[in-house]
Order: C-alpha cells, then sequence, then structure tokens
C-alpha cells in the first residue's frame, strides 16, 4: 500500500462527485435539492450525498431552518454564524456571512464574532440570539433566564427553531470539517484563526 505520509490538511476528503455516476438515489436527492431554493447541490451537500437518505432529510430540515423558520432570516443567519465561528466552519461562515450582512446584522457585530468577542449589539433580539446559541454550544444547555427570554420574544416555536438551527449547522459542521469541504471559490469571506485557551 502506497500512502503518502504527509497528506495534505486541507485536501477535500469528498469532493464533488461526477453526476454521472450517481446512484438513482443521489440522483433523487440532488434533483431535489436543484429545484428547490438553493438551486444547486452547495458545499455542505457534496459530501452527505455519499449518504443519499441522511442527504435527503438532512437538506429538507435545512430548507425550512434557512429560509422559513419561526424566528426570520436575519436572527437565522446570525445563529448560523455563532455555530459557524464556534465549530471554525469556514465553508458556513463564507456562504453566510454575506448574507447576514444583507438581512442587516451590523458589520461590527460580525466582525466580532469571527473575532471571538462578545458583539455590540444595538438590537436586543439579537443579542437574546448570541446568549442562546452560545449556552446551547458551550455550555450544552440553556439556562432559565436565557430560555425565558426566547420564549417571551420568539415563542416555543421560536425557542424551537432557534435550537434546530444550532443544532442542524452544528452537524454541517462536523461533516464539512471531517470531509474538509473548502469554501465556494465565488464567496470570499473567511473566518481569522483565534486562539482558544
Amino acid at each position: 500500500m502506497n500512502r503518502d505520509p504527509n497528506p495534505d490538511p486541507d485536501s477535500d476528503r469528498l469532493p464533488p462527485l461526477d453526476a454521472q455516476t450517481w446512484t438513482a438515489e443521489q440522483r433523487q436527492c440532488a434533483d431535489e435539492i436543484i429545484a428547490g431554493p438553493r438551486g444547486a447541490v452547495i458545499s455542505p451537500f457534496v459530501p452527505l450525498l455519499r449518504s443519499p437518505e441522511l442527504c435527503t432529510h438532512a437538506q429538507r430540515m435545512g430548507e425550512y431552518l434557512r429560509y422559513r423558520s419561526a424566528i426570520g432570516l436575519r436572527l437565522s443567519e446570525l445563529a448560523i454564524l455563532i455555530t459557524a465561528r464556534h465549530w471554525d466552519q469556514q465553508v458556513e461562515w463564507a456562504i453566510h456571512e454575506p448574507i447576514a450582512r444583507r438581512e442587516g446584522i451590523a458589520s461590527e457585530v460580525i466582525q466580532a464574532i469571527a473575532e471571538g468577542r462578545s458583539p455590540p449589539f444595538a438590537r436586543d433580539d439579537e443579542a437574546a440570539v448570541h446568549a442562546f446559541a452560545l449556552e446551547s454550544l458551550r455550555e450544552r444547555r440553556v439556562g432559565d433566564a436565557t430560555w425565558a427570554d426566547a420564549v417571551t420574544r420568539f415563542g416555543e416555536q421560536g425557542a424551537v427553531d432557534l435550537s434546530g438551527i444550532v443544532g442542524y449547522y452544528t452537524m454541517l459542521s462536523i461533516v464539512m470539517n471531517a470531509a474538509r469541504t473548502p469554501p465556494p471559490p465565488h464567496c470570499d469571506a473567511r473566518l481569522p484563526p483565534i486562539v482558544r485557551t
């Protein structure tokens, strides 16, 4: 067996599959993604397509959480950025940073998240999402005060959807970090390295 003793740590372990080689299940999954709001088999679904049933369920859940969640697009994009930073996930950051800007997340908030600092929120609903997402990721639970604030602001459905967004993008982050999925070449936003203690 001829293995490179020093493989490229940035090499894509699960690059795009040639569409001509897709199984019937992979083609059905890909066609559903392409027919939906994404319009293409974008980066997160490239590695997931190796497991077409998982990919199908994941993309359906993601379509709801990204486009129709009870907390709305601006706040869902904020939660995605917080999750991407937590997992050092370059693909999700590259895709969602410009969307978050477009949806009204302030540049100084985005920069602070990218650098791992506490953001200077001008909007209370964004501060509530930030607290909820960080507690979910760092503490592996949400405290009573943070939960009550989220339910008061967004309702129980909103609190559940916010939990779902953090969980869903955590799953995508773990898959793409393991697969070393590279950011799309047309997306310039990148997370800076941060030192964690």
